[in-house]
Parts: structure tokens; sequence; C-alpha cells
């Protein structure tokens, strides 16, 4: 399917899919094969506390993206000539938004009842995401050149619309797309799997061990992006995509609503697990955690200085626009360990679900598609920018992300 095509279906595709996987995560049957798929009823799609919850959850993070907390980080050069200074302050955003949660939670706010709310809320944030990239794409206009994304600009107005035209839009020094990247939807997922633990609770008295896994895995994952924020900045979403619906809408509505389903089919399909199936699950998380968090620290740290005690004795290959490239360490096992890294752990959250429907692994499957092909848009851009010398790496290091697989 070309660019313009799938920048027509996907916007329709890709909201249908959300309430269409909320919806069997909340049916009996749970079945994604059921035809007439299961779809929820009007009166479901909508409640009037999910604008005020969505809005209310997305001005508190506009606040807390100015708290004067943490250190302020520059971006990468940009083709001006300029950098952008960007907050670091994502992780003390997390913790004081579980501080609320909590405070909330003491004073007898009813979490669970975001069971409920998930089909009108996940309705809200795709309504929200439409709006959002029709202002940006709009103000893109206003932009200069320069600040235009280079795939983003074709002339196309359906692609422009769905990949975006503007690369780094800004209020003042509000970054819209780094905002997004990392604080609602992000932190939003964690909340609504708090959600689901506690309408467990309400049901059966108490959260089960596979419930409590998810929750776990998932907020590590969080934590840890928020807590490596910084590494954000020098990854593909940042340096050149520029932000229209693809971003937005992934950022506030898929993320969210679809990378937290096993909570939610928990919910209404309890699974028991025993100590020991609990502890092959959470050395694989372990296992994949470590991979993940350790091959992108190596790459974000040789990024940002090649001469750090850590990177400097890597065997590396010079390319003609005088950077390097690694062929040691993690990156000379595969070309993408934190993809290997990064599947190993939705695994692990999916499988506290058991094998009896197919729905908890759709992150997994999902997730090889979308970094199969993340990693073929890799591979175009490093020939095109190395030549020579990323063909020398292929060479080197054949496999790329599955060691004697892939």
């Amino acid at each position: 399917m070309g660019p313009p095509v799938g920048a027509v279906c996907i916007p329709v595709f890709l909201p249908l899919t959300v309430l269409f996987l909320i919806s069997v995560s909340r049916s009996p049957e749970a079945s994604v094969l059921q035809w007439p798929p299961a779809l929820p009823s009007s009166d479901q799609l909508w409640d009037p506390l999910a604008p005020v919850v969505l809005l209310g959850w997305m001005g508190l993070h506009i606040l807390l993206y100015f708290l004067p907390v943490g250190k302020v980080s520059d971006g990468l050069t940009l083709r001006d000539g300029s950098r952008l200074k960007y907050p670091i302050n994502g992780f003390h955003a997390l913790c004081i938004s579980s501080g609320l949660v909590m405070l909330f939670l003491g004073l007898g706010a009813p979490l669970g009842r975001l069971f409920e709310l998930l089909p009108p809320l996940a309705v809200c944030a795709i309504g929200a995401s439409f709006l959002f990239s029709i202002y940006l794409y709009i103000r893109s206009f206003w932009a200069p050149s320069h600040a235009l994304a280079l795939g983003g600009n074709t002339g196309n107005p359906l692609y422009d619309f769905f990949i975006g035209r503007e690369l780094n839009p800004r209020i003042g020094s509000f970054d819209l797309k780094y905002f997004c990247e990392l604080r609602p939807g992000l932190i939003g997922w964690v909340v609504i799997n708090l959600g689901m633990l506690m309408k467990e609770v309400e049901l059966r008295g108490s959260p089960s061990l596979a419930m409590i896994l998810v929750n776990c895995f998932q907020l590590l994952y969080v934590a840890d992006a928020l807590w490596n924020e910084e590494a954000v900045l020098t990854t593909m979403d940042i340096v050149h995509d520029g932000f229209g619906f693809m971003l937005v809408f992934g950022d506030l509505a898929w993320v969210p609503f679809t990378y937290g389903l096993q909570a939610a089919f928990l919910v209404v399909h309890p699974q028991s697990l025993s100590a020991l199936g609990a502890a092959v699950i959470i050395v694989l998380n372990g296992i994949g955690y470590y991979i993940f968090r350790k091959s992108n620290s190596q790459k974000n740290q040789f990024r940002r200085d090649p001469t750090h005690p850590s990177v400097s004795k890597l065997e590396t290959i010079a390319t003609a626009t005088g950077k390097r490239l690694l062929v040691s360490g993690w990156w000379g096992l595969v070309r993408h360990p934190n993809y290997l890294g990064d599947l190993l752990m939705a695994l692990a959250w999916s499988l506290p679900c058991g094998f009896s429907h197919l729905l908890p692994y759709f992150y997994v499957v999902y997730f090889t598609i979308l970094l199969i092909h993340r990693e073929a848009r890799d591979e175009r851009q490093c020939r095109d920018k190395y030549g020579v010398a990323w063909d020398t790496y292929c060479r080197r290091v054949p496999y790329r992300i599955f060691p004697y697989i892939y």
C-alpha cells in the first residue's frame, strides 16, 4: 500500500481497531476472530465524565511540564544550526502523578471506574487526536522551511497531515511533540492499569498474581523511559519524523488504550499463575529489560560522547560523514539489540494471561511487526547516509534483531 493510500486508510482503521480491541477485551469470549466483531453500543461510547477526565489529565501534565525541577538538556543540532532546549522532568511528573493517584485512592476515589470509562475515554482521546492533528497541519504553513520535516512536505495534503509537516512545533518554550511523546499517554497507561487492578479488587477482593505482574512490568517500562527521558532526544521520532496524526494518535490514543490490554483482559478473564510460572516470567522480563537498557544506554552514551570510558574502547567503523558505527558490544551482537530486549519484555507482559486467548498477545504481534518495519526504515536511512560503511557494518553484524534467526 503506497503512502497516500495508507494515509487515508490508517486514520480510519486505527481508531476502529482501538475500540474493537477494548470491546473484545471486556467481552466474555474475548475472541478477535469472532464475526461479526463485538463492538460497543453507542451508549457505551459516551460518558460526560470522560472529556472532563481527559482534559484534567492533559492540563495536569502541561503544568508538570513547566515544573522548575530536573535539568534542561539540548537537543541535537537542527538544519539551521540551532539546538532546542528540553526540560528533563518526566520522572518527576510520574512521581507526582502517582502521589496524586494514591491520595485520591486514600480519599476513597473509585479508580476501578476506569474500567467502565475505557471506551468513552478512548473515543475522547481519538477525537482529541484528530483535532490536534488538524491544528498542527494548519499551523505548519506558517513555519519556516528549515523547521519542516524532510519527509512531511510532499505536497500531498493527506500524507502530510498523517506524517506531519513540522518537525518541532512549539508554543513558546512548550514543545508539543516532546510533551506528547512521554508524558500524558505513557503515564496514563500506568494509571489505567492501576484502575484495572482496583476493578479486580472490587470484583474479587484482592488482585491476582497475574494482574500484579502485568502492572509491575509495565510500570517498570514506563518508569525506565521517563528516568532515561533525555535519551528520547536522539530517537527517530524526535530527530526525523514530523509531528502529525501518526505520532499524535500513537501517543495519545494507541499507547494508553492498547498497550495495557492485558490488564483489561484480566479483569473479565482471571488467570491462576503458579509460583514457578511467575518466576519464569519474571526472569524473562528481567533478561529483556537488561538487554534493552544496556544496549540503549551504550548507544546513547556513544552518540553523546564517544570518548567516554564506557564506550571509548569499543570497535567502530569510520563513515564518510565523520561519524563512526559501533561494531562491538551490544551493537556487535545484532543491529538492533534494543528491539530484541523490547520483544522479550512484550512476551513477558502477555504470558501471565495464559494461552486460552489470542487477544493478550496482540501487543507482541503488533510490536514485532512495528519493530521490523522500523528496522527496515532504519536500514534505508542508514544505507543512504553511510553508504559503503553501512554495507561493511552489515557484513560484520549480519543479524538484524534475533541472533541466528533474523
